[in-house]
Order: C-alpha cells, then structure tokens, then sequence
C-alpha cells in the first residue's frame, strides 16, 4: 500500500485559496486525504511526470510547490500564522506564538525563528505582528467593533497599545486607516 505524501504550497492563505487548489487536484483527478494552509496531503505519491503538471497547474493559479526543506518550514509556519490570526474566530490573536509554531511544527520555536529571519528577512515576531496589523485593518473597515473589542481580538493589551503599533507599522492612526480607502495587502504579500 502506497504512503501518503505530502506537498507544500506557496501563496495558499485563505479559503479561496483551498477551493483553487482543490479544484486543481480534482481536475487533474489527484486524490488527496487533506488541504489546508500552505499544504495537502495526497492519498498516495505521484510520479516524476504526474507532479510536474500538478506543479505547472498549480503555478499557473498563482501557487507554487515547495521543495526545499527550510522553504517548506517557513512556509508552514505561515501558514500558521495566517490560520490563528485571520480564520480562528475571537481569539485569534491571544495565541503564543512559541507554542503555536513549536507544537504546529514540531520543532524548536528558536530554530524556527532563525530559519525564518534566515529565509525572510524580518523576524517570525515582526511577521506575526504585521499579519495582525492586517486584521486589525479588516475589523476597522468592518466598523462593527470597537477598538477596545479589536486590540482584544488581536491580542493587544490595550487600545494604545493597538494604536501605537498600528501608527508605527502604517504611518497612521486606525481611525484615519477606517476614512481611507484601500490600504490593505494580500496576506500572501505581508512581511
């Protein structure tokens, strides 16, 4: 019986994202047991030519397949990040980001962390702050919260707190950010 392998994916952060890639694998008739951020795991390996279209597929719907070890670990880990800030409900943003990357992934948060900055360029903290300052964006333009409810939901301790992260990362306060229009980036642009 054959293992089931597991691919990671470059620019899957959101749900549409899952739908593309699943419509991907089901177009190209390519069983799979589970999809989620960043990954899928096939029920059973495809051979050199069989990945290789599924490779081209997926690149011409904006994805990418990630082979290199290091690579695949960043980009699990944000994927992650992206799942616990954007699409885990009202406490997403109280996570412990150690915990979070180091029992997601299985490995040491420090070693993560250096591989990270290694591959990104910013550190892990810095990438996870910059993804929280995107929801905090998506909940200001909602206008259905106040900002007391959104630094909580995002997990800042106050909304000086929020606010002054907020001007430091975007040149402005969250209520100037509420009258502009635009402003937001793709989450698979962050960092």
């Amino acid at each position: 019986m054959d293992q089931p392998q597991r691919l990671i994916i470059r620019n899957m952060v959101c749900d549409r994202c899952r739908a593309a890639v699943r419509q991907v694998l089901d177009d190209r008739h390519v069983p799979w047991t589970h999809l989620d951020l960043g990954e899928v795991e096939l029920a059973r390996p495809l051979d050199g030519p069989a990945l290789d279209g599924l490779r081209e597929d997926l690149r011409q719907a904006g994805f990418d397949l990630v082979d290199d070890r290091t690579a695949q670990l960043i980009v699990r880990a944000k994927g992650l990040i992206i799942e616990a800030i954007h699409h885990s409900g009202p406490t997403a943003g109280r996570v412990k980001l150690s915990t979070l990357l180091g029992q997601g992934l299985g490995r040491d948060y420090s070693s993560i962390g250096a591989a990270f900055s290694q591959v990104e360029g910013i550190t892990v903290e810095q990438y996870f702050l910059l993804q929280r300052i995107e929801r905090v964006k998506e909940l200001v333009r909602y206008g259905d919260l106040t900002l007391s409810e959104i630094a909580d939901r995002t997990g800042f301790s106050s909304v000086a707190h929020l606010s002054a992260q907020f001007k430091k990362l975007t040149g402005m306060t969250p209520t100037a950010f509420k009258d502009l229009s635009g402003g937001r980036l793709p989450l698979d642009r962050v960092g």
